[in-house]
């Protein structure tokens, strides 16, 4: 066969790629994700008492509305990595701005704490239950995702990696957020803001082995 034949019979047919599925595909995946992290939070772990009143939504509210805002720009920058050279077009800005706001908040909180209260507002009474649960809840939300992706076609599997790792300890940090009891700025920016850094650090090391085409 000719090149020019082999040319001719490649390009017959050729439907255009549908870039709306891939946005529906990770929409669906992140989805998933979340209606199973806030699953096991309810059915292990439990909402936290009191959740139905004033006191105790409003500040869970807010856990819940600073971590969307590091969710939804990470989602939309997953969705331009899982195609080729969309690397190119991804930055980390809008994601690392609201960890520096809320770092910045947690230091002006705990700087102007009364000294007996300074360190207890940083280490709190379930920094270890925060540590391990958004960790392990987040697995299932990155194997879901991962799994999206890799229907795609990403190019730079780490920084992909990163990003579905990110997403996921950031869905994972929304659903334990029902279930955290402690709403001092200092322990939600050290302990959630530092196990979703851990997340996206471990998507980052698994992205290459997990993405591979």
């Amino acid at each position: 066969m000719k090149t020019d034949d082999l040319i001719a019979m490649l390009s017959t047919n050729v439907e255009p790629v549908d870039h709306r599925q891939i946005v529906r595909n990770i929409s669906m995946a992140v989805a998933a994700g979340a209606a199973v992290a806030v699953g096991i939070v309810f059915f292990v772990l439990g909402p936290r008492a009191g959740l139905t009143t004033v006191a105790a939504f409003i500040p869970a509210l807010l856990k819940v509305a600073v971590t969307a805002i590091i969710l939804v720009p990470a989602s939309i920058y997953l969705i331009r990595l899982t195609r080729p050279g969309g690397e190119r077009r991804s930055s980390v800005t809008l994601v690392v701005l609201p960890f520096i706001a809320v770092m910045l908040l947690a230091v002006l909180s705990h700087t102007f704490a009364p000294s007996y209260h300074g360190h207890w507002t940083i280490l709190g009474d379930e920094w270890l239950e925060c540590v391990i649960s958004i960790p392990l809840i987040a697995i299932v939300p990155f194997s879901v995702i991962v799994w999206a992706v890799r229907q795609m076609a990403p190019t730079d599997l780490a920084r992909t990696g990163a990003f579905a790792g990110l997403v996921a300890g950031c869905v994972s940090a929304i659903g334990y957020a029902v279930h955290c009891a402690d709403d001092s700025v200092p322990f939600f920016a050290l302990w959630y803001g530092g196990t979703i850094a851990l997340c996206t650090f471990a998507g980052w090391r698994l992205g290459p082995k997990l993405m591979r085409w």
